[in-house]
């Protein structure tokens, strides 16, 4: 589908760039609002839905509007952090000591994880149909960060058949096989759906 606008309620500039590299013809541009809703979702979906509503609401008519949330579900950690992985600590080094520092003393063989995303797009008005994608990616949290590419648990989460961590796999790997590559065809794959 090439030639559509969309906005990403979102200020994260590195997310709205991996969108539009996961989502070929389109052009995305984070929608830069201080007044998003609390993320109060019990799940992904119910957080990026709520994102997406608030961004329909806000948005120029004419464009699409996406939402995503995303998360890292630890096993030894019951799943956490989970729907609160954005705020389980500071972006960056802090949220990765903060994990590593709870997984201390737990055995590679306990240490599996998942990452989850979920995207959400309403088109434009007047259509406003809702779509949805769901992407998941399986692995284990390694025991101390490496790499230098991707952001947030990047450095720390090693895929399933693989001994690198996502951060030193690079964007190219991501582009193909990351959780948000998954939603990403996922919500293509009900795009074209609906077209059919």
């Amino acid at each position: 589908m090439d030639g559509v606008r969309a906005v990403l309620c979102s200020r994260n500039p590195h997310k709205a760039r991996e969108l539009e590299r996961l989502l070929p013809g389109w052009t995305i541009e984070p929608l830069d609002r201080d007044d998003y809703p609390p993320e109060t979702g019990a799940t992904y979906y119910e957080n990026a839905a709520a994102k997406a509503a608030f961004g329909r609401a806000v948005a120029s008519g004419d464009a699409w509007v996406l939402a995503e949330d995303s998360g890292l579900e630890v096993e030894a950690l019951g799943g956490r952090p989970g729907v609160y992985s954005a705020r389980y600590a500071p972006e960056g080094a802090p949220a990765i000591a903060k994990l590593l520092a709870e997984l201390a003393g737990v055995p590679e063989a306990r240490r599996g994880a998942r990452y989850v995303s979920e995207l959400v797009a309403i088109a434009p008005v007047p259509d406003g149909r809702t779509l949805r994608g769901t992407g998941v990616l399986t692995g284990r949290i390694a025991s101390e960060p490496r790499g230098s590419e991707g952001f947030g648990y990047d450095p720390v989460f090693i895929p399933d058949g693989e001994e690198r961590t996502v951060a030193e796999l690079g964007e190219g790997w991501k582009s193909r096989r990351s959780h948000r590559a998954r939603a990403a065809r996922a919500l293509l794959e009900a795009l074209d759906a609906v077209r059919d």
